[in-house]
């Protein structure tokens, strides 16, 4: 039986997109990330360094995710965080949700449960004409 434990909750700052056009694998949008702020009770971290995007591609109303980005935790670890996904964009006036796979990288002993764990995470995006807020509840699986 698949257990969720409750990991974090995520929030993003996205700047606005940049709109790439319509490619061979559909309508691609780059978001930059401007902050991060990661609160949980085994995990409480922000963005490190400005290499951060979430990359998103339209195919009708679904939008295929691939974000990466660099944590730094409360108590100075960093941890690689990548993720993919699907934005459900059938309804966007009643929001739009994103249900994703997060996994984690880091080199620091004291966080490295999280190089063998598997997240999911469920999450909603409002946009503001400044960009948008992204809110995620991370679950690890057990």
């Amino acid at each position: 039986m698949i257990k969720l434990i409750p990991l974090c909750t995520v929030v993003i700052d996205l700047a606005p997109g940049t709109a790439i056009g319509v490619g061979p694998a559909g309508d691609r949008t780059v978001g930059e990330i401007r902050a991060v702020t990661v609160t949980g009770e085994r995990l409480t971290a922000t963005l490190h360094g400005v290499a951060a995007a979430d990359w998103l591609v339209r195919t009708g109303a679904v939008g295929v995710i691939d974000a990466r980005m660099t944590l730094k935790t409360s108590d100075g670890a960093l941890i690689y965080v990548q993720y993919g996904g699907r934005l459900d964009l059938s309804d966007p006036a009643a929001g739009i949700a994103a249900y994703v796979a997060p996994v984690f990288e880091t080199g620091d002993t004291r966080y490295a449960w999280l190089n063998r764990i598997q997240a999911v995470g469920k999450g909603k995006i409002s946009m503001r004409a400044d960009g948008g807020d992204l809110h995620y509840d991370f679950y690890e699986v057990r």
